[in-house]
């Protein structure tokens, strides 16, 4: 075992550890630099980002999902601009549909083109399903399903939100938890949906609209978080990458050490505060001692949701305008496609897009163990099904596997997380959880940036409650107008 390192101090002779260096981990490194508190992140992989990292193959570049840099939250957004200069940054058109039985669908759902695709009989069918979800709503809508249906009817809901839903999610919409719809599309109904195509633009002074544009790095997401990773080096912070942390020593109510595997073997750092937005079924499991049974069935109960996207490389013309298309489709597996061209012309080549495909899947599966070319085959067959690409126009593909994408939002999650909280506050308060997986929230990366940043508040002697942000159910992309100051 290599002896302890001591590990940076800051003025106060504190020593923090960050574990992650996505972009919750790498925040709170950053902010904690710019007061001159120094932090040594430790990252289990080889690459800065998690998530929201760019993956690079012979030159073209890949999101991760889809990263559009927009938010509500003014001190995110300056962050950002502070990173990454302004010219660094596109203002990209937002565009994104459904692909439904051949036809394209606007989404957010527009009331015209969709009972215009559906056609007359069908959308009276629709129309009269939502009338009776007015009069009787589903009882249960604290699932996904109930909340979705009683919002735009049963027959809407199974036509746009359930097939696509159960292919990201892998279990059935009543199994899972009205959260990640709340997020996703509140304030979205049948009845706004007619509102907005009946009304005047001039009138809709009270509807809130929904973004139209955002901004985005030119060389994709991983450019903030490599320029990120670049700052904190510059103000003294440690970033061991390849470094898997695999036990958090505590004891008399304090974590006090951090263990983690690295090339070289073990490394061991003393701290006085833990920020970490590792899973936190994986951090509750890595403390020593060993939390309860009843602390540790909790962590296991916690499930994810994986990620595989298959990159085909085509002629430009072959793409499409958006940035990307719902596939609800129940006879392909694919889910959604991006069009990387449409993101930013920087992430491919000229002449060329790339389309990636979509497949949410859990590790160890048949798809997740499949060969690359077998996937690359596979995509290319469904999207020819699909009638969206010939096959023979297909000039290379690449597949990038992402684990632990999307923490589940299943009937026992909240209680679950509720158990880790509290084992957390009780046992180790310098144990700080940030980010998506490690606070199991399906938080964007606004959120998660969010969070480290009140978290190093905390640390430095605020009193913020981080478990609040991204709890108000705002759907993430409504833009609200501004309305005059109230005197006083």
């Amino acid at each position: 075992m290599n002896p302890a390192e001591p590990p940076h101090r800051d003025p106060d002779g504190e020593r923090t550890v960050i574990i992650g260096a996505g972009p919750a981990g790498l925040t709170a490194a950053y902010q904690l630099g710019k007061s001159g508190r120094a932090a040594t992140v430790l990252e289990a992989d080889d690459i800065v980002g998690g998530i929201s990292r760019t993956v690079v193959r012979d030159g073209w570049r890949f999101d991760i999902g889809g990263h559009r840099f927009f938010t509500k939250v003014r001190v995110v957004s300056d962050l950002w601009h502070e990173i990454l200069d302004d010219d660094d940054f596109l203002v990209r058109p937002r565009m994104s549909r459904i692909f439904y039985q051949g036809r394209f669908y606007d989404y957010p759902l527009r009331a015209g083109n969709a009972l215009r695709n559906l056609g007359v009989v069908e959308a009276v069918r629709c129309v009269l399903s939502y009338v009776w979800v007015r009069i009787r709503p589903p009882a249960d809508q604290s699932t996904f399903e109930g909340w979705t249906a009683s919002r735009f009817g049963w027959r809407l809901y199974r036509t746009f939100f359930k097939t696509y839903t159960e292919k990201v999610w892998g279990v059935p919409g009543d199994q899972l938890r009205a959260d990640w719809a709340a997020q996703r599309i509140k304030n979205l109904s049948l009845f706004r949906a007619v509102l907005n195509s009946l009304l005047p633009r001039r009138n809709q002074k009270d509807i809130t609209s929904l973004i139209e544009e955002f901004e985005y790095p030119r060389y994709g997401p991983g450019m903030m978080w490599e320029r990120c990773h670049e700052k904190v080096l510059a103000q003294g912070g440690d970033v061991r990458l390849e470094h898997r942390v695999t036990r958090i020593e505590h004891s008399g109510g304090r974590a006090h050490t951090v263990v983690a595997e690295s090339p070289d073997g073990e490394l061991t750092l003393p701290a006085d505060h833990v920020i970490s937005s590792m899973p936190i079924s994986h951090l509750l499991r890595a403390m020593h001692p060993p939390v309860p049974d009843e602390v540790d069935a909790a962590a296991d109960g916690l499930r994810f949701r994986d990620f595989i996207t298959v990159a085909l490389v085509v002629p430009e013309e072959d793409g499409f305008p958006d940035n990307w298309i719902y596939i609800h489709a129940p006879d392909v597996d694919v889910g959604r496609v991006q069009n990387f061209g449409r993101w930013s012309p920087y992430l491919v080549k000229d002449g060329r897009t790339c389309l990636g495909l979509e497949y949410f899947v859990n590790e160890g599966d048949d798809l997740w163990n499949a060969d690359d070319t077998d996937l690359i085959a596979k995509g290319s067959r469904e999207m020819a099904r699909l009638g969206l690409l010939e096959a023979s126009r297909i000039e290379a593909g690449y597949v990038v596997r992402m684990p632990k994408a999307y923490p589940m939002y299943d009937g026992d999650y909240k209680a679950h997380v509720a158990v880790l909280r509290s084992w957390l506050e009780a046992n180790t308060p310098n144990v700080h959880p940030v980010g998506r997986n490690g606070m199991h929230r399906y938080n964007n990366q606004d959120h998660s940036m969010l969070t480290a940043m009140l978290v190093v508040e905390n640390i430095q002697g605020a009193d913020h409650d981080v478990w609040q942000v991204n709890v108000e159910e705002d759907y993430h992309e409504e833009i609200r107008p501004r309305r005059p100051a109230a005197s006083g």
